[in-house]
């Protein structure tokens, strides 16, 4: 809970008079039952109908004081309940984007939206619920234990038996409840994970006709959650019956202790209803305080989940100062080795690229290529060796002047909902429309952008669906392009084009040869053939490099990925 109280203390004010207001309210109650006894033992009794008359005034005012202060409490601790998660809300989304991908990895996505989400909201309701009642009930309890020793020493007795074996009781369901709620969220967070792959997969489930199977796994993972919920929820359920026996038999021995104490005149009848109110109070409360502390475990539960991810530090740690350094290299890998937890992807690799040339990177899948794209741009730290970029070791760089150097192109095309020309500026946001669209152009896209309506202010919907995939792999080129990179990185970020497309946008790139340093990631001879040079995988190894025409002549992996592709030119 100390990250939820970090930022609680800046809404300090309200979370102060939210409960000042609500024992206020309390007060209020708790003279109702003293009023009561007056009535009846002073107006009733006595037969003074002036005594009615005022105490009825008086209980008036006590509820619209009570009913103010309410009002009041319930501003100040909605105020701070909601101002409290949405700034621990936005540090936590300011906290996952500082991550690094090995992070992420482990972490999970659905694990990440479930805390952001429904996590967040348990807290928000917890903190609300304390502000209001977590004072007020225990208040009210302890006040009507007070206020019935000013009445009737003897059976203020029962009271002080009453409310500690209430006190353990809850202490104890309390304390079984919490890691209970912690599993249960668990599995949320799995039934989260298959509904997103569910829902993001539909069209591949319906071709396999595999939707029967789908419904069946999502029905057990279903009856795992639902199951663990009943089980905490009859655990909870406890603290009511609990509540109501303890009260109640607490109530039977009130009234026969209070029969005695009437008959042998050491009590007034108006003082025995105003016990059995003072008793009625706590049974209300208690019934409140059981459902507070049902709400404030799956808060706290929540909240400790939402601490493991503010407490999950990025292990990379960037340089602050700009670095000034030139070099005829754009890139050196140096014995560079890299692993995946304990799986080793990258062996020994070693490789230089002069700046403005054109590399191709092909292999098997698996075989390391898209691994080496990301070492180079520092999303993973590398296990042994070093990277150096313009000269520099990539562990030197800031991270902004980092990632200014390199325009990163992914194998998935990832758009965002927006307009089009909001999605290209995302590299450079005071680029002008005529830079846009020469971008567009190289990127094969003006074509598909001119003819929508439009056109740059064309709105995308959320990961541009409304375009093909072929389109979409075009903007994002764009928008790399738009960046004005040092290093360009296509990581088979051309495969959902045609082969005329393809030609024509290797063709435009050519023509930022010797301006920009490019890394063509493919399966397709077709996209490498005429690189400069060319590096070819396999297993994480890098087994060859050099031209088409040298490759052909002395690595066997790339005469195997050319014979599959090209089996006529190969027999030849």
């Amino acid at each position: 809970m100390k990250t939820v109280f970090h930022y609680l203390r800046t809404y300090r004010k309200q979370a102060i008079c939210a409960p000042i207001f609500k024992l206020l309210e309390a007060l209020m109650d708790l003279f109702v039952p003293l009023i009561v006894a007056w009535i009846i033992n002073q107006g009733i009794h006595q037969h003074h109908t002036h005594v009615i008359g005022q105490g009825t005034i008086l209980l008036i005012i006590l509820a619209a004081m009570g009913f103010g202060f309410s009002i009041v409490a319930q501003f100040f601790a909605a105020k701070a309940a909601v101002g409290t998660t949405t700034d621990l809300r936005q540090a936590m989304f300011d906290h996952i984007q500082s991550l690094s991908y090995k992070e992420i990895d482990t972490l999970g996505v659905n694990t990440l939206i479930t805390r952001m989400t429904s996590d967040m909201q348990q807290v928000q309701t917890g903190i609300n619920m304390s502000l209001r009642l977590l004072l007020r009930s225990p208040f009210i309890v302890f006040g009507s234990m007070i206020m019935a020793f000013f009445i009737n020493v003897k059976c203020a007795l029962i009271f002080t038996v009453a409310i500690p074996v209430l006190s353990v009781v809850i202490y104890v369901i309390m304390r079984i409840s919490i890691p209970l709620f912690k599993k249960v969220q668990s599995h949320l967070d799995t039934l989260l994970g298959m509904t997103r792959d569910n829902l993001s997969g539909v069209r591949v489930i319906r071709a396999f006709c595999k939707e029967n199977d789908e419904i069946s796994s999502f029905d057990k993972q279903n009856d795992i959650f639902t199951n663990a919920n009943e089980f905490l929820g009859k655990i909870s359920a406890l603290i009511n019956p609990f509540t109501y026996i303890i009260i109640n038999f607490a109530i039977i021995i009130l009234l026969n202790v209070g029969a005695i104490q009437i008959q042998g005149g050491y009590m007034a009848q108006g003082d025995m209803v105003a016990l059995y109110n003072y008793m009625a109070q706590i049974i209300i409360e208690l019934i409140k305080l059981a459902s507070l502390i049902v709400t404030i475990d799956k808060s706290i539960a929540c909240s400790q989940r939402i601490e493991a991810i503010m407490d999950t530090n990025n292990d990379m740690h960037y340089e602050t100062k700009s670095i000034q350094i030139q070099s005829a290299q754009a890139v050196i890998f140096d014995h560079v080795s890299f692993a995946y937890d304990t799986k080793n992807v990258i062996h020994d690799m070693s490789f230089t690229v002069s700046k403005g040339a054109t590399i191709g990177v092909i292999g098997p899948t698996g075989s390391g290529k898209s691994t080496i794209m990301q070492l180079m741009g520092r999303y993973y730290e590398i296990n042994q060796g070093k990277i150096f970029i313009d000269g520099a070791n990539v562990q030197t760089y800031p991270r902004e002047q980092l990632t200014s150097k390199i325009g990163y192109v992914a194998q998935g095309s990832v758009l965002f909902s927006g307009t089009i020309r909001e999605n290209l500026k995302w590299g450079n946001p005071n680029v002008d429309d005529a830079s846009l669209w020469r971008a567009l152009e190289i990127a094969q896209a003006k074509e598909v952008v001119a003819n929508k309506p439009g056109q740059l202010d064309f709105v995308l919907e959320q990961g541009g669906k409304n375009l093909s995939g072929g389109q979409r792999q075009r903007l994002t080129i764009a928008r790399a392009l738009v960046k004005q990179p040092d290093i360009l990185v296509l990581d088979d970020s051309a495969s959902a084009l045609d082969f005329k497309t393809d030609a024509n946008l290797r063709k435009a790139l050519r023509t930022l040869s010797g301006k920009m340093t490019i890394f063509i990631v493919s399966q397709r001879i077709s996209s490498i053939r005429y690189a400069n040079s060319i590096l070819v995988l396999d297993q994480g190894h890098l087994v060859g490099s050099g031209t088409h025409a040298q490759l052909m002549k002395n690595c066997s992996v790339y005469q195997e990925i050319f014979a599959s592709q090209y089996p006529k030119e190969a027999i030849a």
